[in-house]
């Protein structure tokens, strides 16, 4: 499995009754592709996948492969309450052609440490797809310290972890912690340049769907040692980026989503959409 570049965490297009709207997910895969991306995540945070029931989840984890397999990496998100639901949802992504699989701690339930490596280890366990960890306290409630990463690490199918904590000092000692077949992953949106330098090669972050492109050049650049012009583009993209980590993330992922051109429509409750006046004035800044 490939994961080396830019990897999207793929929106779902919903229709303005908020039915999804199957014709949108097909065409925004065609055009994230055709932007040079490395890999789709599907039902992942920023595609909803809470609010989807379980017909809907496999519509769109199906589209997007029918579309994408072969031509770029396909992962699918596959966080659950349970363990159990977990592996449950690798089985299904295996089955629909998925070639790996992003997996949080569950949420809701705030397991203690050895509860997270016991979640992963009875996942990695049950399914023969790589796995990436997806640390994101924020969201999840806790975090997989140091020390757990280390030691899920010498699983073999685990093979990378999604930091989105937003503290560098942890995701640089994750950076120079001398991992065998193991990689981290910038996860958040304001620190890939950072990422990279320190030897990241992937970057897997919502603001994808707003900026593929440019996500594209930034990554292209470090691995060529552009750093002046890594940091150009990454100021060009910075309003925007940080008006999403700002709040209504999600929210900005659609209504930004390719510069602000492409239709994604509402998202679900329990999220509420931007009023029409910030929606305006956030495409504004992301619209080239």
């Amino acid at each position: 499995m490939n994961f080396h570049g830019i990897l999207v965490p793929l929106v779902t297009p919903f229709h303005d009754d908020y039915s999804l709207n199957i014709s949108a997910l097909a065409d925004l895969t065609e055009k994230l592709i055709d932007q040079g991306v490395t890999g789709l995540v599907v039902c992942g945070t920023t595609g909803e996948y809470y609010a989807l029931n379980e017909d809907e989840r496999k519509t769109v984890l199906s589209t997007v492969s029918k579309i994408a397999k072969g031509r770029v990496t396909l992962i699918a998100g596959i966080n659950d309450l349970s363990t159990e639901g977990a592996i449950a949802r690798a089985k299904q992504a295996k089955d629909l052609g998925y070639e790996g699989l992003m997996l949080s701690p569950p949420p809701y339930s705030l397991p203690d440490q050895q509860g997270v490596y016991g979640h992963y280890k009875k996942v990695a366990e049950a399914t023969t797809l790589p796995i990436i960890m997806y640390n994101f306290p924020a969201r999840i409630g806790i975090e997989i310290e140091y020390e757990t990463v280390v030691k899920l690490a010498e699983i073999d199918n685990i093979v990378a972890i999604k930091e989105s904590s937003g503290d560098f000092s942890r995701a640089l000692r994750l950076l120079q912690t001398p991992f065998n077949n193991f990689e981290v992953i910038c996860g958040c949106d304001d620190q890939p340049v950072d990422f990279f330098f320190w030897g990241s090669k992937s970057w897997i972050a919502g603001a994808g769907n707003v900026f593929p492109a440019e996500q594209v050049a930034i990554f292209k650049a470090t691995q060529t040692g552009d750093w002046q012009e890594a940091k150009r583009i990454m100021n060009e993209i910075y309003p925007g980026i940080y008006s999403m980590e700002s709040g209504d993330y999600n929210q900005k992922a659609k209504a930004g989503c390719l510069n602000g051109t492409f239709n994604a429509g509402p998202v679900r409750l329990p999220l509420t959409n931007l009023a029409v006046e910030a929606k305006d004035e956030f495409v504004k800044l992301v619209k080239r």
